[in-house]
């Protein structure tokens, strides 16, 4: 009868093996969480099968110990790059990587690239008979490539879910920011101060704003922002920018104390973090005077139709938000005389790379407004020359324009 045992037992062995792999099948099937699976897997090889010790590091962002049955907590520290990633196949007896009470180091593998490692440790090895750890090797290697896999598939789905919904919150950031962004319909109509924009965003979100408001009868002001970085931040920060420049901008607040009050608003929100360079300017229709601050932004263009006469409005102040106060703040004025086109914009637009590898600058604006015909043709013009948005290579950035005929 004694004879009869053994394929019995191997029998028994067998079917729990199969079992073993069936429910883990099933409960990867069920969707169970990295814990529950990782929990059945240990219970698999340490109280059923005799495998003493065991400890997983697998690859996500960074290789990170998944689980660690039995092995001493230093062993979690171990530098997976410096010291495993040479390891291709199944090693055993590893004194020379020294590691402590491990007997054998199973990579495994996902489109050929190293996924995980699981070190297996027995403690039955100096009892009589055949070493657990030989007598389950193919099952231990079959079950933990199992496991591993399905434990990344949950991750690469998680990670999927995010993406989706960062995409969806990014979809909706960008609905959002249009807002900000005003249409050509939406200018104040005035036939003495005709607004023109151009808004060309490079990704979903970003930090350009320009505007056009009409402060009285007689009074517009236009502006022309640009935060410092990209993505959603940048979006949220010039948002509340926005909304605090329409609240102060009015037909007769100095623009000195409009710049300190935002640079205040600024400060408070970003803690230094951002900046933002932002160039204002205040038109009375009547007289003809153009009153503008430029804090660190890109000078806008100014070209006088009778005379040829160019002008770049330059910055005479640090950007929002780099100083807790603003030094040397002195607004400027000039009087407008004659037909004259404004151009502001920002740097994604002067940052562009011409056939000599240099930013392009203001030399293309020039180009195009050295002429009588409305500033917004003129632009239309230029956009197509310069094959925005989607046609130039060297585009990286928002590119932001808005543009203005003042007529005398």
């Amino acid at each position: 009868m004694e004879g009869k045992k053994v394929p019995t037992d191997r029998f028994k062995l067998s079917k729990y093996k199969l079992d073993a792999l069936l429910d883990i099948t099933l409960s990867i099937n069920a969707n169970l969480p990295t814990e529950d699976l990782l929990h059945k897997y240990e219970n698999v090889l340490r109280k059923n099968l005799g495998i003493g010790k065991i400890l997983i590091f697998k690859r996500s962002d960074t290789w990170e110990c998944l689980l660690n049955g039995g092995f001493p907590k230093k062993m979690e520290t171990i530098d997976i790059e410096s010291r495993l990633l040479k390891i291709t196949e199944i090693i055993f007896d590893t004194p020379d990587l020294g590691f402590e009470g491990v007997d054998m180091i199973v990579p495994v593998f996902n489109n050929n690239v190293h996924l995980a490692f699981v070190f297996i440790g027995d403690i039955e090895e100096e009892g009589e008979g055949m070493s657990p750890i030989i007598k389950h090797l193919n099952f231990i290697q079959t079950i933990s490539s199992i496991i591993i896999v399905a434990i990344e598939n949950i991750r690469l789905f998680k990670e999927s879910l995010r993406q989706e919904a960062l995409k969806k919150e990014l979809e909706l950031a960008a609905r959002m920011q249009n807002l900000l962004i005003p249409d050509n319909s939406q200018m104040p109509k005035n036939p003495k101060f005709i607004v023109n924009g151009f808004y060309y965003p490079h990704y979903e979100v970003g930090g350009d704003y320009y505007d056009c408001i009409k402060l009285s009868e007689t009074k517009t002001g236009l502006c022309i922002a640009d935060v410092s970085g990209k993505g959603i931040s940048a979006a949220i920060l010039m948002s509340n920018f926005q909304a605090s420049l329409r609240a102060l901008l009015t037909n007769d607040i100095d623009l000195e104390l409009l710049i300190t009050k935002l640079n205040s608003i600024v400060v408070s929100n970003v803690g230094g973090e951002k900046f933002i360079t932002f160039f204002v300017a205040r038109y009375d229709h009547n007289s003809g005077v153009l009153e503008y601050i430029n804090a660190a932004h890109n000078p806008p263009v100014l070209y006088n139709t009778v005379t040829g006469e160019i002008l770049h409005l330059h910055a005479c102040c640090v950007g929002l938000g780099m100083l807790d106060e603003i030094p040397s703040l002195v607004k400027s004025e000039l009087t407008i005389t004659d037909y004259t086109k404004i151009v502001c914009y920002t740097d994604g637009l002067s940052e562009l790379k011409g056939d000599d590898g240099r930013d392009i600058g203001t030399g293309v604006i020039i180009k195009n407004i050295s002429n009588t015909k409305p500033v917004e043709d003129n632009i239309q013009v230029m956009i197509k020359e310069l094959g925005l948005p989607h046609n130039n290579p060297s585009t990286f950035d928002d590119v932001s324009i808005i543009v203005a005929d003042i007529i005398r």
